[in-house]
């Protein structure tokens, strides 16, 4: 399994943890990627840090493993923002895909440009949390100034730290710093670029997409695409479940639920499924094998 967390978030994050220790019993080999920058006390080496949609972190990890295992099949599972960049990597280069045998998005948003614009709205108290997680990628970016503003000039460096210290809310900063890593031009220009909702529909391995309606960072509106993605693609399953949050999904007492959750469970029960599927197809449907090959078996 290739891991990929949420925003700001790392291997040592108790959500990974619990998931990749269910996993593993399982029977399955784990490798998380930690986003560049989020890991704490581990400095940053160029001035350049983890983005909404940026895959090549993502892809370097895979790369490494397909290297070292080269007999080895891939289960790739994304939560939240790293759901958008799995799907993203494996829909931008089809050569992304081979040796997958299957894709699990959880509470991912889609389409970061559709998304900015209930980010702002209170319901859910989807405000609230926009304000919690622009605070923490605040500490998160500065923490490594010193790294991403070398190089600027004095000039620069006070407005973009002055821009920073008065944003509000994730867009904020991605207009005022986030973008700029990359060279885009726009707000909406980053987040048209760093949105799988452009790539999603070139994913043909089995995949998976999990949300809820409750969560309240996605709103509903962001729905319609996994759902009609679902409706044209024989390989997609979308689930919606009434109840679970942002990476949520928690059983047992409301006060002290237990820390495997449904959503771990499910990930490995839908795993251990195509693997079981996998075992099972004829030869002649092994990805392998040419059409011609398959025809001369059949008859």
């Amino acid at each position: 399994m290739v891991i990929c967390p949420g925003i700001g978030n790392h291997s040592e994050k108790h959500y990974i943890r619990t998931f990749v220790d269910y996993a593993q019993k399982d029977g399955y080999r784990c490798a998380v990627l930690n986003h560049l920058g989020a890991l704490p006390n581990i400095e940053l080496t160029s001035p350049r840090m983890f983005t909404y949609g940026c895959t090549w972190e993502f892809a370097a990890m895979v790369g490494y493993i397909k290297r070292a295992y080269a007999q080895t099949q891939l289960i790739v599972v994304g939560f939240s923002l790293g759901g958008n960049i799995v799907c993203k990597f494996l829909g931008e280069n089809m050569s992304n895909q081979e040796r997958v045998l299957c894709c699990v998005s959880v509470c991912q948003g889609y389409s970061a440009l559709r998304a900015q614009e209930t980010f702002l709205q209170w319901d859910q108290f989807r405000r609230f949390y926009n304000f919690l997680m622009a605070d923490n990628m605040k500490k998160i970016i500065l923490s490594h100034r010193h790294s991403l503003f070398v190089g600027n000039s004095v000039k620069m460096i006070a407005g973009d730290l002055g821009r920073l210290y008065t944003a509000t809310s994730l867009m904020q900063i991605d207009d005022n710093i986030m973008r700029k890593f990359h060279g885009h031009s726009s707000l909406k220009e980053y987040y048209e670029k760093e949105s799988c909702v452009h790539y999603i529909h070139n994913v043909n391995v089995p995949l998976l997409l999990v949300n809820a309606a409750d969560d309240p960072l996605v709103h509903d509106s962001l729905l319609k695409i996994p759902r009609t993605l679902a409706e044209k693609k024989p390989n997609v399953i979308f689930a919606l479940t009434l109840h679970g949050g942002h990476l949520g999904f928690f059983k047992g007492a409301v006060l002290f639920p237990k820390p495997l959750t449904w959503m771990d469970k499910v990930i490995v029960s839908y795993a251990n499924a195509i693997c079981q599927w996998q075992k099972q197809k004829p030869p002649c449907q092994s990805d392998h094998l040419s059409e011609s090959t398959c025809t001369k078996e059949k008859a």
